[in-house]
């Protein structure tokens, strides 16, 4: 090992250490500050996050190995309009802001039980069981992500990196719950957005670049094995129905996703909510350029890297343009983004499992916050073990990520907005509705292999919508009541 690689693995040990350190830090005050800890303060922080923080925990939860390494790789194929992945996110925030204050309302932890109050038991448990397999999926892929770089910069092995990767995630989640996890974002949020920007112009002055005019007078010139330009450049490569399927995808999921929701019922106010989403999106839609520059670095400057997509470009790009302190900031970073996408999925699923599953049909129906807070890091030891097995058994990451939002959010998505806007809607027709959307998803991805490159949650969505209007309306005329409205609260 080189002595940068060893400068640049000592930097991401001491972040891991930071973080892990830090929940220790705001676990003890919080249990300093109150003799019992509720099983919601632990799993949503007693509801009090400011729009600051909110917006921070947000940018960092859906700021995964996607979104960095990810759009790195996916350079190769589409240029810098990879970067479409990540500002269609922002996008995706700022729609979601006008209806977050009604996550804070909605007097549910979980999606499935704002599900379940509108649609009834089967609805519960078939949102509870979808959402909780497609975190389990998303967990695998930043565990993928950050053991992806760990190998490249250290040559270990991926497996015992990905190991190691998953121990450390889960005691940092588990020292201090959502609070802990919530501060830790905040630094995360700092790494990610300040360090990568810093590095990526860092590098940019490397000789071997030559700054923005000669990396993009390099990038013209780059062709692929038949002497094709890859067009590297462009910001409409990806495509029109991608684009459209990302805002759409992002759209649907934030509201459906339980880590996102999650956060969002943590505001101390409906305002909050909704202020610290836009926040949220107006920072994402500033950083989707950086992981692309950097990413465009590698197949443009390494020579013969632009033989065919390379998943450690951004890694490879760091340790060959970068000073060795600079490449371990901008590593710690990718670092940063999973390990927080990881804790936010792990305190999402445990959050579900035990309000949706344990509480009302293990332990019947009582609350016991002691039992429950031991269930939930139960549960989020659970969650890393399955997320490190598909992260051992597949590798593309955008792919692992887009199937799990896909899964969790075409069918409830529809129900989800009629549950809150539509008076008419019957509870069986929110069901349907759900099973459905969710049955076309896995077909468009798995039996049709995603024609068009547009995402499964269009088509899924659109079949959820007009299923839950139809059955409602067929309903109705035989005289089948509406389902009760849910109660919202004041803040």
């Amino acid at each position: 090992m080189s002595g940068k690689q060893t400068t640049a693995l000592i930097i991401i040990f001491i972040y891991m250490a930071l973080t892990i350190v830090l929940g220790l830090v705001v676990s003890k005050r919080k249990a300093a500050k109150q003799a019992k800890q509720s099983n919601e303060d632990f799993l949503m922080a007693g509801k009090s996050l400011g729009p600051l923080v909110l917006a921070g925990t947000l940018f960092a939860a859906n700021t995964g190995g996607a979104s960095t390494t990810g759009i790195a790789t996916n350079v190769y194929s589409y240029g810098i309009s990879a970067c479409w992945y990540v500002i269609a996110a922002g996008i995706g925030f700022v729609l979601v802001s006008f209806i977050a204050p009604y996550f804070r309302k909605a007097q549910a932890s979980t999606v499935p039980q704002n599900f379940g109050k509108r649609y009834g038991k089967a609805s519960h448990i078939f949102t509870a069981f979808t959402s909780i397999a497609a975190l389990f999926m998303a967990t695998g892929a930043q565990i993928i992500a950050t053991a992806s770089i760990i190998n490249v910069v250290t040559g270990m092995d991926f497996c015992t990196a990905a190991i190691v990767i998953t121990i450390v995630v889960i005691i940092y989640t588990m020292i201090g719950g959502f609070q802990s996890v919530a501060a830790a974002n905040l630094m995360h949020v700092f790494v990610i957005t300040v360090g990568m920007a810093v590095a990526m112009f860092v590098m940019l002055g490397n000789q071997q670049v030559g700054g923005f005019a000669g990396l993009f007078a390099k990038a013209k010139t780059v062709t692929d094995s038949t002497g094709a330009s890859l067009d590297l450049l462009s910001m409409t490569k990806i495509g029109v129905p991608t684009v459209i399927g990302y805002i759409a995808m992002y759209f649907m999921t934030f509201p459906t996703g339980q880590e996102i929701v999650q956060t969002y019922c943590s505001a101390k106010d409906g305002k909050s909510a909704k202020f610290g989403s836009l926040i949220a999106g107006v920072l994402s839609a500033v950083y989707a350029i950086v992981p692309a520059i950097i990413g465009l670095m590698a197949y443009v400057c390494i020579d013969g890297y632009a033989s065919g997509p390379q998943k450690n470009a951004l890694a490879d790009a760091t340790m060959n343009f970068a000073p060795a302190v600079v490449a371990g900031i901008v590593l710690a970073a990718v670092v940063a983004a999973t390990m927080s996408s990881a804790s936010g999925n792990m305190i999402g699923t445990a959050t579900m499992f035990t309000n949706d599953v344990f509480r009302p049909y293990i332990n019947g129906g009582k609350q016991d916050d002691a039992k429950e807070i031991w269930i939930s890091r139960v549960v989020m030891v659970i969650v890393g073990g399955v997320g490190l097995i598909v992260a051992l058994t597949a590798s593309n990451i955008i792919s692992v990520m887009m199937g799990a939002f896909a899964l969790r959010s075409a069918g409830p998505f529809a129900a989800f907005i009629c549950g809150l806007f539509y008076k008419n809607v019957t509870q069986r027709a929110g069901f349907i509705s759900i099973v459905s959307g969710t049955i076309v998803a896995a077909i468009w991805i798995y039996g049709l292999h995603t024609p068009w490159g547009l995402s499964a949650m269009v088509p899924g969505g659109i079949v959820a919508l007009i299923v839950i209007f139809v059955v409602s309306a067929i309903e109705r005329g035989i005289g089948v009541a509406p389902a009760p409205e849910l109660e919202l609260e004041e803040d």
